[in-house]
C-alpha cells in the first residue's frame, strides 16, 4: 500500500506546483488592451496555439497527429463520448485537461466532474486544475481572477465566472450535482481501473453499473455532455473495455504505431522506448505501453526446458515462419515469428526462435540466419516453410519474395523456401489442439541454452498467456505450423515408432 502523504508534505507539493506555474507563465505588461483582445481572439480560434501559450509547462513537445485529431473531435461536438486508451507517456490526462480548461474559459462548459478509482485519487487528479486556475498568470491576465473565496476547496471549487469543478471517487454518490441550474456537462473519468480491482469481475460489473446508473444520469438530457474516460486496457475485462464498447470513439494508441515507429516521435524517441522495453518484462511492456494485458492463460501451464540434441542427429528439422500480415495489412512492421523445430523420436525441440515486432526486411534476414544455422549444423535437407494462406498470398508474393530474391543475390546463396498453402482451422483451436497434448505429455521441449534470449522469452510469454482472446499468438502459431510439417514429413518417410507416453527425463520447469 502506498504511503499516505502527510498534510505538510501535501502543502510542500502544492507550493512547489504553484511556484512552477508562476515561473512558467510570464505575461507582457506592455501589451495594449487592443492587442490583448486580438491575441486572445486569435488563440481561441486556434486551440493548439491556445494550449501552447497558456500551458507551456505541459505543452513541452509538438503534438502527434492523434492528439490533434482527438482535440478536433472534442471541440467540435458538444455531445461526445470518448474513451482514450493512450499508452503511458502519451499525455492522455494532460491533453484532456487542456481541452477541458479551454472549454471552461471560453464559456462552452461550466459544470465539470472528475472521477477516479477513489476520492483521494480523484482529488489528486483535480489538483492541477485548481493550481492552474489559481496561479496561471496568463489565464488570470486574460480571463480574470478565477479563485472565488468561500468556494475553493481541494475536492470542489467554483470560479468567479461560475464554472464548477468537483472530484468524486468511484462508488460515491454524484446525485444532485448541480451548478445553480446546470447539471454536469463534462464528466472526466481517469484511472478508474486498478490491477487488484480488475481481478474481481463482479467488482468491475458493479463499478460499470455505478457509472451507467448513478454517474452518467447526473447529466441533463437537453444539454450536451462531454464524457471522456482516460485509461489503458489493463485487463481483458475492465471498466475501460466496457465503456469503450459504448463510446462514440474508442481511441487506442500504443507507444509504437502500426509501422513499429514511435507514435509520438516529437517526444518519445525509439532509443528511449527500447531502453524502457529492455528494463521491464515482456508482459509488463505489453500491458503498460501496448494496451495488451497478458492476463495469463491456462492452456500451457508448464513450459519444459531441457538440452536439445544436435540438429544433425535429429530425425527432422523444420524452419517455419509466420509473417503475420494478411493482404489487408501491408504495414512495414508487425509481430512476426520464425522457429527452428527439431523432431527426434516422439519429442519436438524448439531449438531457436525469433519472435518480435519486426520489419519485413528483418524478417527475411532472420530466415537466412535460420537457414545458415541449420546448414552449419549439418542438416540435410533443410525444410523451410512460410505461412501463406489465401489472405496472405499477395503479401507473400508482392512483399516477402522480393526481399528474399534481393538477399539471395547479396549473399550468393539460395533459400529453399516453400509456401504453406494449407487451409487452416481457427487459430486458437488449431494451436490448442496440436500443441497442448504435446506440452502436457512432456513432448514439446524448449531449448535450455536459449532460455535467456529475449526472443525465447517472448515466445514463452505468448505460450503462458495463451487464451482465446489473446492478441499475440504468432509464436505459438509458428510452432504449430512447424509441428504439423514435421509430422507430415515423418508420415511421408514412415520413420520412427509412435509411443503413447514420453520417456522420463530430468527437465527444468518454468
Amino acid at each position: 500500500m502506498a504511503k499516505k502523504v502527510s498534510n505538510k508534505e501535501y502543502l510542500d507539493i502544492w507550493r512547489e506546483f504553484c511556484e512552477n506555474m508562476d515561473n512558467a507563465t510570464p505575461i507582457d505588461l506592455t501589451e495594449s488592451h487592443g492587442a490583448k483582445l486580438r491575441r486572445i481572439a486569435h488563440l481561441e480560434k486556434n486551440p493548439e496555439e491556445w494550449f501552447k501559450y497558456y500551458f507551456p509547462n505541459y505543452y513541452t513537445s509538438e503534438p502527434a497527429d492523434f492528439h490533434i485529431k482527438a482535440t478536433r473531435r472534442v471541440l467540435a461536438n458538444a455531445e461526445w463520448y470518448e474513451v482514450r486508451s493512450w499508452a503511458r507517456e502519451l499525455s492522455k490526462s494532460g491533453r484532456t485537461m487542456m481541452e477541458v480548461l479551454y472549454l471552461a474559459m471560453t464559456g462552452k462548459k461550466k459544470n465539470i466532474l472528475l472521477i477516479s478509482n477513489s476520492a483521494d485519487n480523484a482529488e489528486r487528479l483535480l489538483l492541477p486544475y485548481k493550481g492552474i486556475l489559481e496561479r496561471n498568470n496568463r489565464i488570470i491576465a486574460d480571463y480574470g481572477i478565477q479563485k472565488k473565496v468561500g468556494s475553493w476547496e481541494a475536492s470542489e471549487f467554483k470560479t468567479r465566472k461560475g464554472v464548477s469543478f468537483r472530484a468524486i471517487g468511484a462508488g460515491q454518490s454524484p446525485r444532485g450535482t448541480r451548478n445553480d441550474a446546470s447539471r454536469p456537462d463534462v464528466i472526466l473519468i481517469d484511472d478508474i481501473d486498478t490491477d487488484e480491482f480488475c481481478r474481481n469481475i463482479e467488482l468491475v460489473k458493479e463499478r460499470v453499473k455505478w457509472i451507467e446508473q448513478a454517474l452518467i444520469p447526473t447529466r441533463s438530457i437537453s444539454n450536451g455532455l462531454l464524457l471522456i474516460a482516460c485509461g489503458n486496457i489493463i485487463a481483458k475485462y475492465c471498466c475501460i473495455t466496457e465503456m469503450g464498447k459504448k463510446a462514440d470513439k474508442w481511441d487506442i494508441i500504443n507507444i509504437r504505431d502500426k509501422d513499429g515507429n514511435s507514435s509520438w516521435p516529437q517526444k518519445n524517441k525509439e532509443e528511449a522506448i527500447k531502453r524502457v522495453e529492455s528494463s521491464i518484462s515482456y508482459e509488463s511492456f505489453q500491458k503498460e505501453y501496448c494496451n495488451n494485458p497478458m492476463d495469463g492463460g491456462d492452456t500451457f501451464k508448464d513450459i519444459l526446458f531441457d538440452k536439445c540434441p544436435q540438429l544433425r542427429h535429429c530425425d527432422t528439422v523444420v524452419i517455419y515462419a509466420d509473417p503475420a500480415p494478411s493482404n489487408s495489412d501491408k504495414t512495414n512492421a508487425s509481430s512476426k515469428a520464425i522457429v527452428i523445430l527439431a523432431c527426434k523420436g516422439i519429442h519436438y525441440y524448439l531449438y531457436k526462435v525469433w519472435v518480435d515486432q519486426m520489419s519485413n526486411a528483418q524478417f527475411c534476414e532472420y530466415l537466412f540466419e535460420a537457414h545458415d544455422i541449420c546448414k552449419r549444423a549439418g542438416v540435410d535437407p533443410v525444410y523451410i516453410w512460410i505461412e501463406n494462406n489465401s489472405l496472405q498470398n499477395p503479401f507473400y508474393e508482392q512483399v516477402i519474395l522480393p526481399h528474399i530474391y534481393r538477399l539471395e543475390s547479396e549473399l550468393k546463396t539460395s533459400l529453399p523456401i516453400r509456401p504453406d498453402d494449407r487451409k487452416k482451422p481457427e487459430k486458437y483451436a488449431r494451436i490448442e489442439g496440436t500443441l497442448e497434448p504435446l506440452n502436457r505429455l512432456g513432448r514439446l521441449i524448449f531449448n535450455l541454452m536459449e532460455k535467456a534470449n529475449p526472443h525465447m522469452e517472448r515466445m514463452v510469454a505468448q505460450f503462458t498467456n495463451f487464451n482465446r482472446k489473446a492478441k499475440l499468438m504468432d509464436g505459438p502459431d509458428a510452432v504449430e505450423g512447424a509441428v504439423k510439417k514435421a509430422q507430415d514429413i515423418s508420415i511421408s518417410n514412415s520413420t520412427g515408432a509412435i509411443e503413447s507416453f514420453p520417456r522420463k527425463a530430468n527437465k527444468h520447469r518454468m
